[in-house]
């Protein structure tokens, strides 16, 4: 008896971990796991984990995005320099902005959906990295608190309540980077609360030729308090930035002398973005459960200025357009966890409750310079969405147990637009089943069987739109949701001490592809797919002052349909490998080197065009000075590649060339060597 209420306890921590995933936050005193990679006898497959603070602190990032490639399998690159949301790359996915991977952080949903410039917009640049407790992370469709963009996979970050001591950081470095941040928290008299707060300012031109000028401004501040069973917090972000675009360039401009490889055709190119939040988290245990709410609102508002085809549309003025973006997201998401025991089987729920509201205005408008010429089209949206789940474990047998769920989603669209063909509402629903099989553990291995369906949104004025606004053609209807199928066999092991490994294969099938179109630079809803692959990872501590991260991950994708153009996926990665070694613990010194392999790319549906594979290599060296100080040294791209950070294959026209325009591998360059000095000092 006493061992069933240790494993319903354990049970019942690691849902609450997997609630967070979700968008539900746990309050971190909650996790009372010894070690947080110790998944053994939790995890529902092999391809769940978390990334703990000390992981995340020691990783050298060139933006806070790429923290997320602390995930097995992900790659975050960028192709249009600072400002702009990254983009994502897992399972054979290349997932534009956040198609399919729905990231959270401290359970505010960063995907945007029905965005100006792209269906599922993740932007990450308000990151604090040093107020990162976390990040755990769940892949496939196989988790019923997982809803909308979670195909993939799905990210959740999470901010600490309080800091052991205050932060004040100082960074210097080429390329005009300037960093300054200063974080402290402090109890409040009363007893149990805490209040946190941060400031960052960051400056960085990047090595172009015409500078981004990027200026970044953010800020936290946080109110939490622990009374025992109870704990809450409240807290508000904001964040702004500016920037000067350096968007992918043609290759043949390049290869002709037109421009270097760091230049850039249509130099006015931009874009400003702001983001402001107000967030709360509450978490209370009763004799009845777990019960967790998460209730947030947050205005943002983008305005990008781009030029992907130069003069293809327009040979006088140029084809720069802007996509403006501004709303209000609110959601509340509620859930409650409670375990019983029923002819000797223990019994573990999970219920819940999640809704969003979002009220958007966005355009899409031809510009030069930054002037607006003409409007292409303009659009209010109301997009309201629910999801119930309910999710249930049963421990059956001493070495077999069961995960079965089921999610329900309710999606209401509302668009005005300034083309009346082009307004109107929608709605549509979904149910998708789950089912995980876990068997084990034996010799510190378990092994996992899993089956789900998921789905993604599609944009609401997709769903509404008759006409073409650019062209005036006719134009069908999209399908408001889309569902994806998941299929998923997995190790685990820890049978080696110091070791945590994991192997799946899996395969993921897709109704209809969100596919990045390159000329227009925005997704569209395509033809069906399917995915086909592995990956395994392993984390390796054999000595207490060295760590070994590894992971390698290979991936089929295909249109599943049969056409004359061909069935290969545009910039569907393919093979990606990463391998990251930490020193710390060994007197004054500490470092860590982080190595990665982006694999090869079909650029085109008949893989006549390829991308070219990318090695990068990071690394930071620094010394601690006494028990409060630290000098750190960073250096990015080591090896000092002039390999591509991203490609896309598509027609544009520069000045002088014919009016149908050049097909042509327009691709953004990795950033050239660089480095970084930072002194941190607590207080």
């Amino acid at each position: 008896m006493r061992e069933m209420k240790i494993l319903a306890l354990s049970v019942l921590t690691m849902m609450s971990c997997m609630v967070n995933a979700a968008g539900v936050p746990t309050l971190k005193e909650m996790v009372i796991r010894a070690n947080a990679r110790e998944l053994i006898g939790t995890a529902n497959s092999a391809n769940e984990g978390t990334v703990l603070k000390q992981q995340l602190d020691s990783r050298t990032v060139y933006r806070p995005g790429e923290l997320l490639e602390t995930v097995p399998g992900l790659i975050v690159t960028q192709h249009s320099g600072e400002g702009k949301a990254n983009q994502y790359f897992l399972r054979g996915f290349n997932l534009d902005h956040g198609t399919d991977v729905r990231i959270t952080v401290d359970g505010m949903l960063v995907n945007q959906r029905s965005h100006g410039h792209g269906q599922g917009w993740a932007d990450t640049n308000f990151l604090i990295p040093e107020l990162l407790g976390n990040l755990q992370y769940l892949k496939g469709p196989y988790y019923a608190n997982q809803g909308d963009f979670s195909s993939a996979g799905a990210v959740s970050l999470s901010y600490v309540d309080k800091l052991p001591q205050g932060i004040l950081s100082y960074g210097l470095g080429q390329q005009g980077f300037m960093r300054g941040l200063v974080a402290k928290s402090h109890p409040v008299a009363a007893g149990n609360g805490n209040v946190l707060y941060a400031v960052e300012l960051l400056t960085k031109d990047g090595p172009w030729i015409k500078h981004e000028d990027y200026k970044k401004f953010n800020a936290l501040l946080r109110y939490s308090q622990d009374s025992g069973a109870t704990k809450f917090n409240v807290t508000a972000m904001g964040y702004g930035g500016n920037w000067n675009s350096t968007d992918q360039i043609p290759a043949r401009a390049v290869a002709t002398g037109l421009i270097s490889r760091l230049g850039t055709i249509d130099p006015s190119s931009g874009g400003e973005s702001h983001r402001f939040s107000l967030s709360s988290a509450l978490q209370h245990i009763s004799r009845f459960g777990i019960t967790q709410m998460n209730l947030y609102t947050l205005h943002s508002n983008l305005a990008l200025f781009s030029n992907f085809t130069y003069f293809l549309d327009d040979p006088v003025n140029g084809d720069q357009f802007s996509q403006v973006d501004k709303r209000f997201q609110s959601a509340m998401n509620v859930n409650h966890l409670w375990s019983h025991r029923i002819k000797g089987l223990e019994i573990e729920h999970m219920v819940g409750i999640q809704f969003q509201n979002d009220v958007i205005d966005n355009g899409l408008l031809s510009t030069k310079e930054r002037k607006i010429s003409t409007i292409t089209r303009r659009d209010h949206i109301n997009q309201n969405s629910v999801g119930l789940y309910y999710q249930n474990s049963i421990q059956w047998l001493e070495k077999f147990r069961t995960v079965a769920g089921v999610r329900s989603d309710h999606f209401w669209f509302d668009v005005n637009s300034n083309l009346n063909a082009n307004s109107g509402k929608r709605y549509d629903s979904m149910t998708n089943p789950k089912l995980s099989l876990v068997f084990g553990p034996w010799a510190q291995t378990e092994f996992y069987f899993n089956y789900g369906s998921g789905f993604h949104s599609n944009d609401a004025r997709g769903t509404t739109s008759t006409i073409d606004p650019k062209t005036g053609d006719s134009i069908s209807r999209v399908n408001p949701l889309v569902r994806s199928t998941g299929y998923e066999a997995g190790v685990r092991t820890a049978f080696i001490p110091g070791l945590q490994a994991s192997f799946a294969v899996f395969r993921l099938d897709m109704d209809s592809e969100l596919l990045f179109v390159g000329d227009a630079g925005t997704t569209e809803a395509s033809r069906p797919s399917k995915r086909e692959g592995f990956e395994v990872s392993m984390f390796y501590m054999p000595l207490e002052w060295l760590t070994v991260d590894i992971d390698y991950a290979l991936a089929r994708a295909r249109f599943s349909d049969s056409e004359a153009s061909g069935n290969h996926i545009p910039g569907a990665i393919q093979g990606v490998g990463k391998l990251a070694i930490g020193v710390d613990n060994l007197g004054p010194l500490f470092g860590s080197l982080q190595w990665r392999y982006f694999g090869k790319r079909s650029l085109v549906e008949d893989n006549s065009v390829q991308s070219h594979h990318t090695v990068t290599l990071n690394g930071q060296i620094g010394y601690k000075i006494g028990k409060n100080v630290r000098v750190m040294v960073q250096g990015f791209n080591l090896l000092n590649t002039h390999a591509h950070a991203i490609d896309y294959y598509y027609a544009s026209r520069l000045p002088g060339e014919s009016a149908a325009g050049v097909n042509d591998v327009h691709f953004h360059p990795v950033e050239t060597r660089s480095f970084r000095v930072n002194l941190m000092a607590n207080f």
